[in-house]
């Protein structure tokens, strides 16, 4: 007889975000926002001077090389890497620079080189169907010029572009520093709304739980505040590392009157961090009380049936006795016997639910 083959279990293969088996400095990109033409929003000011246009020519990008105002190009999409190493080549940004823009799961850092600084960080915002998004930005602040690199269009810099436009506060008469700075602040000012949206949510599910509402989607809902918080968190705080770094780095790059804001930023992350931790606190309390509650209820339903079983044991032992054939029972024989036991079965029942009350068992 021949001897039957085991057949192999199937298993499903984990593609790896990173890529794998590739040289140190290939420019792959790793997420999952395509985008067909990469889009440049290029601004050039002083502080007589604001120019501003969008095109999709990297090539265009190169015109204020000669300029001696600070130049600020940003980068929608990261898909086309052709793209990216024409505009990393161009500045001189070296390969691992090239490949950190691309790589989507990069953890938020900070890197020096002599003629530029690159940082990378993490831009959180909630959509319209309330979803936290959480999307890869890279900036390379050079000496007259920043370049941030974002994986599609949208963001935080709404504000900081209204600025430079119309010339408010002191951003048209300082350098690619405060350019650099006034991003990082955007952003992290971003951290303030998104962590007070969150706190509204957990608010919200806490005020549920009080009431005892019965929601089906309770665990769901709380599961999903716990992914939320934990995004934020890891972006969060290797930014807080980011920018103690950048307060204490000697840079030429970087002057004196700069890193005064920079120390006041370093103290908004510091306060947003420690927000995100109360929260993710909070969250794991509310999964610890919304599992209390069930149990609670389990126990409200358990006594209830502990109780029912109590009054009926007796009764059900009283009839048992007066149910056994014996033929010399004499309380068979009573002319009402039957009523003398309805009495007696009756006044148990009322007896032990007195009882019950007393004890405040009911």
């Amino acid at each position: 007889m021949a001897a039957r083959r085991r057949k192999k279990p199937q298993t499903t293969k984990i593609q790896p975000k990173r890529a794998r088996n590739l040289s140190p400095g290939t420019v792959t990109y790793t997420g999952k926002k395509t985008t067909t033409v990469t889009e440049l929003d290029i601004i050039d000011y002083s502080k007589e001077h604001y120019d501003r246009f969008e095109t999709n020519n990297i090539q265009e990008a190169f015109t204020y090389e000669d300029s001696s105002n600070i130049t600020w190009i940003n980068v929608n999409g990261l898909s086309n890497t052709d793209d990216i190493v024409t505009l990393g080549n161009h500045f001189e940004l070296h390969p691992l620079i090239q490949e950190d823009i691309v790589t989507t799961n990069q953890r938020p850092k900070i890197d020096e080189y002599e003629e530029y600084l690159f940082i990378v960080f993490k831009m959180l915002h909630y959509d319209e169907n309330e979803h936290l998004t959480n999307e890869h930005i890279s900036m390379v602040v050079g000496s007259d010029y920043v370049i941030t690199f974002q994986e599609a269009e949208g963001d935080v810099f709404g504000d900081l572009r209204d600025r430079l436009e119309h010339g408010k506060g002191r951003i048209r008469g300082y350098g690619s520093d405060y350019l650099m700075f006034a991003i990082l602040d955007a952003v992290v000012d971003n951290y303030f709304t998104v962590v007070e949206f969150l706190s509204n949510k957990v608010e919200i599910l806490e005020d549920n739980l009080f009431d005892d509402k019965d929601d089906e989607n309770m665990t769901e809902e709380i599961q999903e505040l716990k992914k939320e918080i934990l995004k934020i968190r890891k972006a969060v705080l290797p930014l807080r590392e980011v920018i103690n770094r950048l307060e204490k780095i000697e840079s030429p790059l970087i002057e004196e009157r700069t890193n005064k804001y920079i120390r006041d930023l370093y103290d908004h992350i510091i306060q947003v961090n420690e927000s995100v931790e109360i929260y993710r606190d909070m969250i794991w309390g509310l999964m610890d009380m919304y599992m209390t509650t069930i149990s609670n209820k389990m126990n409200e339903v358990m006594k209830v049936l502990t109780i029912m079983a109590s009054i009926f044991i007796p009764l059900t032992f009283m009839a048992g006795i007066y149910g056994m054939n014996f033929e010399h029972m004499p309380e068979l024989h009573l002319r009402y016997g039957y009523y003398y036991l309805w009495a007696a079965m009756i006044l148990v029942f009322f007896g032990l639910l007195w009882y019950f009350k007393r004890k405040k068992w009911l």
